[in-house]
């Protein structure tokens, strides 16, 4: 038979419910049946996001305006819901590593969905300036709505034990005696053990203290302010500046955008005003401005041989516009050509062409080649960590093998394809050796008919402050955590002319 304790009265309530045996819990101060039962919008929009993530290995930045607009979100909401899910995001790693101390299973064994809500309610709890009560009762009115009233009941319990200690608490606890720094590093800055290795690589390579890794994985998790650009002789900044925008401080015709949707102004609707990081305007102008050791002048033949989505693409394109030039714009899938016809329709389409196609033949197409080249080439984008909060789940170390052959391919077609006297521009938005100085100099071994200009002084030629000391042994790197950008590398070889 099984022992019970006495019925002692002196245990329940006026309401004749049970005391909590140790006393040092409370009940809530609503009645289960006046506890939130709903889902806050904003919130909703967040777990929407995190589920099309996992589930549909979905892209955050294209499903959270759509599901903002479904919403019907305020400003001020739609400011929440992106901070509440690309911070849950970001913070992934560390936030996992709490709720492994929470939960009495591995969060593998979880419902993808709980897992989900869960990272929510931490990030409120840990990072957000939400009070304790609200992010727990909210998350679990969340649950409760989409998931089910079982788990909202395990969500509570967890999210009532993480909420017992502030996030420095839990990090001195989940790295107490460890003395890996990568592994230290990884939970306190939620990265991938193999990312941490990758940019501490990347910073020596690119002539940078290895001591700066724990600032640039703290710029990658802070959330990035919106840059936008007003394509030259085309569009201004008036409404963007009007709208609550500043002008920008690394390249002329752009501003920096700290709140609001921006895809609601006339400007950028338009086309005429882009956004785009400053890092890539940088890269962009310099191909543009640097000069051609045929002198140059009207009538250039441009190519962004790896166009799409066509950020870049316009920005040149309307650059060219203005001096007379000619722009092809090459990718090899139709969709993404698509985005950048899109991308191209505010520049005079007299100066534009799009090629739909590998870029590894435009050789053969354009037998008389271009003065002006971009390979904006494909790569893991670990540069860009800090605007794509999925990305560091996603990428393997494989992508870096993976990729090799498509950007020595390309720019080795380049090379081949660029006029005598012309300029090719090798751009990734990855610091990484493997994608960046491995393959140019890969690509320029036994061709003495090519060498490499100083990127750093052609940087510093289109910037505002002419001083961005990115240079290093002739190629460029920017990073978040120095200039604010996301981390373009930049070579810029030349062709000779015999």
């Amino acid at each position: 038979m099984t022992d019970r304790r006495p019925n002692d009265p002196s245990r329940r309530n006026e309401r004749g419910r049970e005391r909590n045996r140790s006393g040092s819990r409370k009940f809530s101060t609503a009645a289960p049946s006046e506890r939130t039962r709903r889902a806050d919008p904003a919130r909703l929009v967040a777990f929407e996001v995190l589920r099309a993530v996992s589930a549909d290995d979905a892209y955050a930045n294209l499903v959270l305006p759509g599901s903002i607009r479904k919403h019907r979100l305020g400003r001020q909401d739609a400011g929440f819901a992106t901070e509440l899910a690309y911070g849950a995001l970001r913070g992934q790693g560390t936030y996992d590593a709490i709720l492994g101390q929470c939960v009495d299973r591995p969060l593998d064994q979880l419902d993808p969905a709980v897992l989900d809500a869960l990272r929510i309610g931490v990030h409120q709890l840990m990072a957000m300036r939400v009070p304790p009560h609200a992010a727990l009762d909210q998350t679990v009115g969340l649950a409760r709505a989409v998931i089910g009233a079982g788990p909202s009941s395990l969500i509570n319990a967890v999210l009532r034990k993480v909420s017992r200690r502030p996030l420095a608490e839990w990090l001195d606890e989940l790295v107490g005696g460890m003395e890996e720094p990568v592994r230290v590093s990884s939970l306190k800055f939620s990265h991938p053990e193999w990312i941490v290795r990758a940019l501490r690589q990347s910073l020596v390579a690119h002539g940078r203290n290895v001591s700066e890794i724990d600032n640039l994985l703290q710029a990658d998790n802070a959330a990035p302010e919106v840059n936008l650009v007003a394509l030259p002789g085309i569009g201004t900044l008036d409404e963007v500046l009007q709208a609550g925008g500043r002008p920008g401080d690394l390249v002329e015709d752009s501003v920096v955008f700290a709140a609001g949707d921006v895809g609601r102004l006339e400007s950028v609707r338009s086309g005429k005003v882009r956004v785009q990081d400053a890092g890539s305007q940088l890269v962009a102008r310099a191909l543009a401005a640097v000069e051609l050791d045929s002198g140059g002048g009207k009538g250039e033949s441009w190519l962004d041989l790896c166009a799409g989505p066509g950020g870049k693409a316009a920005l040149l394109g309307a650059v060219a516009a203005q001096g007379g030039h000619v722009l092809v714009a090459n990718e090899p899938a139709e969709h993404r050509a698509a985005l950048v016809r899109q991308a191209l329709d505010a520049v005079p389409s007299h100066v534009w062409t799009v090629r739909v196609d590998d870029g590894r033949t435009v050789g053969a197409a354009y037998p008389d080649g271009f003065d002006r080249i971009l390979v904006d080439a494909p790569c893991t984008g670990l540069g860009a960590l800090r605007r794509r909060p999925e990305s560091r789940w996603r990428r393997k170390p494989a992508d870096l093998v993976d990729l090799a052959p498509l950007q020595r391919g390309l720019l080795s077609e380049a090379l081949d394809t660029v006029r005598p006297g012309g300029v090719v521009a090798y751009v990734t938005c990855s610091p990484h050796p493997a994608e960046t100085t491995a393959v140019v100099q890969d690509c320029l071994r036994g061709r003495k008919d090519f060498s490499l200009l100083d990127a750093g002084a052609a940087l510093d030629a289109v910037s505002i402050t002419g001083a961005l000391n990115a240079g290093h042994e002739s190629t460029a790197q920017l990073w978040p955590h120095v200039h604010g950008t996301d981390a373009m590398f930049l070579a810029l070889i030349r062709r000779s002319r015999h």
